[in-house]
């Protein structure tokens, strides 16, 4: 008896280089597989780059799929919006359920 390397179940192996219990757990086990191979390579794609943010220049992330950095997708007039809120909470005009 073997034990199954995806699901951990004991089998019988058909042939004796036999490694997964059956084509569902070999399938499942090198999707996982392709999937790693291709999270792997396109991390090491996007590290020789240089990509820089449309708006400000800086340098951008390996993990920063977008065109841009994390400061330049900040919306001003929103957090000036949230600051006058805050600022009336604080100054008593606003009340808090």
């Amino acid at each position: 008896m073997k034990h199954c390397q995806w699901c951990d179940n004991q089998f019988k192996p058909n042939v004796s280089y036999q490694i997964y219990c059956s084509a569902d757990c070999r399938e499942k086990a090198t999707r996982e597989k392709i999937a790693e191979r291709y999270a792997r390579n396109r991390l090491q794609k996007l590290s020789r780059k240089n990509r820089k943010c449309k708006n400000c220049g800086s340098k951008l992330s390996i993990y920063n799929d977008e065109p841009t950095c994390s400061v330049c997708d900040i919306n001003p007039s929103e957090v000036n919006k949230v600051l006058k809120e805050l600022k009336e909470i604080a100054d008593g005009k606003i009340e808090l359920n």
